[in-house]
This record gives structure tokens, sequence and C-alpha cells, in this order.
């Protein structure tokens, strides 16, 4: 098992390597990180957010042209929506194997404060392991220190801790034996 992650060349450069251990250290499966191949779609003017749905969409079309069987993570710097809800983090499809997150509410900036490559860092390791958790059939955690805790808002992000809770760790690991 292996976990692809693939870095659109507008989010942010130089964190790559630092989000690709943390995410493999997490969730216990070996990663890499590439330039995104994955052509964005769905991006809506109007509402200045890509539409992660339209997505994965695009990652499904990619993953099966390419046969490429392992989980594919992809990083944006687009600010995501889905039909239901008018942002959200990161969104993951499991029967596809592949997921988003986005760094633009991640980012401190976007909340008119200092940058923190530090804070990115940790929120992007915390949202990717979350949606990589859902592409091995993890639900939603009421442990709101658990990876699989679902944030409404960056201070309950915060709050998480870059770990799975027992009962989630037990899940995962399960999974990934059974491969």
């Amino acid at each position: 098992m292996h976990i692809h992650i693939f870095w659109d060349s507008q989010s942010p450069a130089g964190l790559q390597e630092p989000v690709k251990r943390l995410i493999s250290s997490v969730i216990g499966v070996p990663a890499t990180v590439s330039e995104n191949h994955v052509r964005i779609m769905g991006y809506s003017l109007s509402r200045r957010q890509a539409d992660a749905t339209a997505i994965l969409d695009s990652l499904h079309a990619f993953k099966y042209r390419q046969k490429v069987t392992d989980l594919v993570l992809l990083v944006v710097h687009q600010d995501l929506f889905t039909s239901n809800h008018s942002f959200v983090f990161g969104l993951a499809r499991e029967q596809v194997g592949a997921a988003v997150v986005s760094s633009a509410r991640l980012d401190n900036a976007y909340y008119g404060k200092a940058s923190s490559d530090d804070d990115l860092i940790d929120r992007l390791t915390k949202e990717g392991a979350h949606e990589l958790g859902h592409l091995f059939g993890l639900a939603h955690c009421n442990n709101h220190e658990c990876i699989m805790f679902k944030p409404d808002t960056l201070d309950e992000l915060d709050g998480k801790k870059k770990m799975f809770c027992p009962v989630c760790r037990g899940q995962l690991e399960a999974r990934i034996a059974a491969g």
C-alpha cells in the first residue's frame, strides 16, 4: 500500500516534504509527493472557489486512465466548496481512493493573520490524514483530539492532535493489514 500526494504548483512551495513525512508517519503507510498531474476542474469565478466534487471527478478519471491503484491525495490552493457546504477544508471519495485538500483556509493569511509555515504544515497534515482516513473507510469520530474528528472551524482543526484515537487507530490498522 502506498499514498501518492500530488502538490499543485500554486499551493505553498517548500512544504511538500514535511507534509509528506508527517502524513506518512501519522497514517503508517509510505508516501511520495510529486507535482500535480490532474487538471483542476470546477472553478467557479462567481464564488472564487473550486467544486471539490468536480476535482474528485477529475482525480477519478486520471486514476482510471493511468491505471493508478494507490491512494491519491491532491493538495490545491483554491478554496473548496460542495453543493451542501459553502466551504470544505477537504473531501474524500473512498470508492475512488482519492481525496483533495485545500491550503486556502488552512493558512493564517486567509484570516488576516501572519502566515506561519509551521501552522500550515500542521493543518495540511491533519486535514490530509483525515481525508486519507476516509479512504481507508474510517468514519468521523466524536473524540475532538482524533484525526477523524470533523472540524467545522479552524480552531477545531487546531485542537486536533496529529494522531488517531485508539478506536480509530485500531480500525485503520485492521484495514491496512487487510490490504
